[in-house]
């Protein structure tokens, strides 16, 4: 994830804002710069690499100034470079800004055809242009910042600085976390409160919607048609940890809020989203060539996984050997050197994977990890590294984690389904383009249905089982649904795939067994709905996750439907795991239980 900091001070703010990046530094990133005001003129200096390297800059041309905006930036739209590298600067207006604007093509054309050049590949430097463009045509800079707040679409925290006015940072968020820290005499932003426990532990959380100006008096908080909204301010405990809840009660709630900005940032290694393509792939598998792949994980990963054989099955037309870990190990699988392995893990320690990596190693086949630790062991003995890019994740239930294997999993199969010809260009690039939607629908769908299954979670925690069902690649979101509820709250739950249900599991149904079923109106739907009818007649009490289309089209009286956008099938499973997530984390909550460290689980299985 990108880093923001700014800072509306009192004293010179350059080294403050270097400082304040670092402590962001577990985000990752691949570039930083940093911008000041002073005197008049707005000046940057900006570096590749790691914040040493900007260090270095400033320390032969400082930056002064009271007033400063910062980043460290993850590339996405443009390669890792000192032009692409933010603050980005035109006609005095400077930008530092996290997530993807979704609609930046369009807006740069526009923009070209009144004049406009750009200096950079950056989706960001169109914010920058509108800003200029709207401050010419004679707007305030409110004014200008909340009309190209109206133009822009996508999952975005923006702050921005005008050469003009040496005493205000304006800001906004749409998906990705800002926070405003209230100091004495001077205010600070930031996208993690970590970054401002040096200055400040009065926080404020803007929300998604919320755009800021800040002075150093206070702070204004407006939503993006400019009327006043209120949010209240709190003591953050940032500087007693390495990562903050900042305003979540747990690390797994921010977690899950966390997958829109984290999906942009990992989508963007696999993803050249001005060219809606996916990019060549580590090339130490040439999924060209591979008679099949072999895919071996453990708990949710193998989850992950299950969903990729789904995909690499139907669109690489790619056969997939997929286990358990700990089964695959053992049953001494017959495999060929024209086979490709996959192992995914978010430690990249698994014992029972990596043991597995080592058989298929044995037998010479070339080996691929899908891991969130890039140093890992699994990582150092494969010959490809698909990198998910989730940072850290302290909860021990997996969120991020696994939807990032998923956004891997889907780049991947389109990938090989490219190179394998069966997927046309066009395909390619219709695919891709649902994939740059999903940090918006994600933060869309985390906003929207939260107070519905909030409230659904405390009827949940009335019952002792469970049933989920689904189909197609929801029948591993079922399973991911089920596995959620019993790590953290302890309820007995299961997973089926809906059309096993008449194959033993109709027994259990009764006016005491909640069936949660996953439906997107997909090919799968109405078979689905057939298993829902059968369901409803032994009186079990149904709660629908479903789409727009399949809550219209479904007639069935239920517990409760939870209705989800419309979209691709492509991105489903990322979309219909959020609230799945949610499920289980409220009602673990309502129920009382240790929701980041569960009884008897470790992040991490390092034996067998």
């Amino acid at each position: 994830m990108c880093g923001i900091v700014g800072i509306v001070g009192k004293e010179p703010v350059a080294e403050r804002l270097v400082d304040a990046l670092r402590r962001l530094e577990y985000r990752g990133y691949d570039s930083a710069g940093v911008a000041t005001i002073h005197d008049g003129t707005m000046e940057r200096r900006r570096a590749e690499g790691k914040l040493f390297n900007l260090e270095k800059v400033l320390d032969g041309e400082p930056l002064p100034g009271t007033i400063g905006i910062a980043h460290t930036r993850w590339a996405t739209h443009g390669v890792p470079n000192v032009t692409n590298a933010h603050p980005h600067f035109v006609e005095g207006v400077a930008v530092v800004h996290n997530g993807i604007i979704e609609n930046f093509s369009e807006l740069k054309e526009e923009l070209i055809a009144e004049g406009a050049v750009f200096e950079s590949q950056t989706d960001t430097e169109v914010v920058a242009h509108l800003l200029a463009k709207y401050t010419r045509e004679g707007l305030d800079h409110q004014a200008a910042m909340l009309a190209m707040l109206n133009r822009v679409h996508g999952a975005y925290a923006l702050v921005v600085m005008f050469a003009d006015d040496a005493g205000t940072i304006m800001a906004a968020r749409s998906g990705p976390p800002l926070a405003v820290g209230h100091g004495k005499g001077e205010m600070f932003l930031g996208s993690d409160a970590i970054a401002l426990s040096p200055f400040t532990n009065e926080i404020t959380y803007l929300v998604d919607g919320d755009c800021a100006v800040l002075t150093a008096k206070g702070a204004k908080i407006m939503d993006f048609s400019g009327r006043p909204v209120t949010r209240k301010s709190q003591i953050s405990q940032a500087a007693t940890f390495l990562v903050d809840k900042g305003n979540h009660r747990h690390f797994m709630e921010k977690e899950i809020y966390e997958q829109p900005e984290i999906i942009s940032h990992a989508l963007s290694h696999y993803v050249d989203f001005a060219e809606n393509v996916v990019k060549q792939p580590d090339a130490a598998i040439d999924f060209g060539s591979v008679s099949g792949l072999a895919i071996s994980a453990c708990g949710t990963a193998y989850l992950s996984g299950l969903v990729g054989k789904y995909w690499f099955e139907r669109y690489a037309r790619l056969p997939v050997e997929i286990d358990v870990a700990s089964e695959f190990r053992y049953r001494e699988i017959p495999l060929s050197k024209s086979q490709a392995a996959l192992f995914i893990s978010q430690s990249g320690e698994t014992a029972d994977t990596l043991a597995s990596l080592r058989y298929c190693k044995d037998e010479g086949l070339k080996i691929g990890a899908i891991v969130n630790v890039k140093e890992s062991t699994i990582a150092r003995e494969s010959d490809a590294i698909f990198p998910i890019l989730a940072g850290p994740e302290i909860g021990v239930a997996s969120t991020k984690a696994f939807t990032c294997q998923l956004a891997v999993l889907a780049a991947l199969s389109i990938a090989a389904g490219r190179a394998r010809g069966t997927i046309t260009a066009e395909g390619e690039r219709a695919m891709v383009k649902h994939l740059v939607e999903m940090p918006r629908i994600m933060s869309r769908v985390l906003n929207e249905v939260q107070p519905q299954i909030e409230a659904l979670s405390r009827e949940i925690a009335r019952f002792k089982d469970v049933l989920y069902l689904g189909r197609g690649t929801s029948f591993p979101l079922a399973m991911e649904g089920a596995l959620k509820l019993k790590e953290i709250s302890y309820i007995h739950a299961e997973g089926y795939a809906a059309g096993e249900l008449k194959h033993g599991p109709i027994a259990l149904i009764d006016e005491n067994m909640p069936v949660i079923v996953i439906a997107p109106h997909d090919r799968f739907f109405e078979k689905t709905v057939s298993n829902m009818q059968e369901v409803a007649a032994r009186g079990g009490k149904i709660i629908f996750i479903t789409d727009e289309r399949g809550a219209a089209a479904s007639k069935l009286e239920t517990m409760a439907t939870i209705v989800l956008p419309n979209v691709d099938e492509i991105i489903s499973p990322m979309i219909f795991a959020l609230p799945i997530q949610l499920l289980a984390y409220h009602t673990a909550v309502f129920m009382g239980t240790d929701v980041d460290q569960p009884r008897n689980l470790a992040k991490s299985v390092t034996v067998e």
